[in-house]
């Protein structure tokens, strides 16, 4: 399946850690009746997931909010406790990002959005996306084309589209 407008997410079973230790999250339950931002990349701390995607959805939480957005959930195919991290070191958690694992990527083949790049160590990572869904239907979808960067997935794209 390659995700697009329209679609409804799949339901899939995220992971997440807190001080009481690890939990399943099921996107369904966190889809349902609400409005709820996505935004998938391939890894925690590389770099354009680090210093550009992650703190535009930063900048842009409050806009967000003022849309009527409930959530704002990461997504990347890394474990738990590098996700729990990140969101630490990266203000992500401050700013009320979560930040979900989908550490056997079965989520992001779910929607058709993984790749493999042997030479950096990369195998069925997330491509970098970011997605406005109601009630799990998928209302606006941004792909980025080119590896490297975050111009149609960022926060302000994204926001300016819903």
């Amino acid at each position: 399946m390659s995700l697009k407008q329209g679609d409804r997410l799949p339901d899939a079973t995220l992971l997440a850690i807190d001080d009481e230790g690890p939990r399943q999250v099921s996107l369904n339950e966190r889809l349902a009746g609400r409005k709820v931002v996505i935004f998938g990349l391939p890894g925690a701390f590389t770099p354009t997931c680090d210093s550009a995607h992650v703190p535009s959805f930063i900048r842009t939480r409050d806009a967000f909010a003022k849309k009527g957005v409930d959530e704002i959930i990461c997504v990347a195919v890394n474990d738990p406790h590098v996700m729990r991290y990140w969101g630490k070191t990266s203000g992500a958690a401050e700013a009320g990002i979560t930040m979900l694992s989908d550490a056997d990527a079965s989520f992001t083949k779910a929607i058709g959005m993984n790749f493999t790049a042997e030479a950096v160590g990369f195998y069925d990572r997330s491509m970098r996306y970011a997605l406005y869904a109601e009630d799990g239907e998928v209302k606006v979808l941004h792909m980025e084309e080119a590896r490297g960067v975050c111009e149609r997935s960022g926060g302000e794209a994204l926001l300016a589209a819903i």
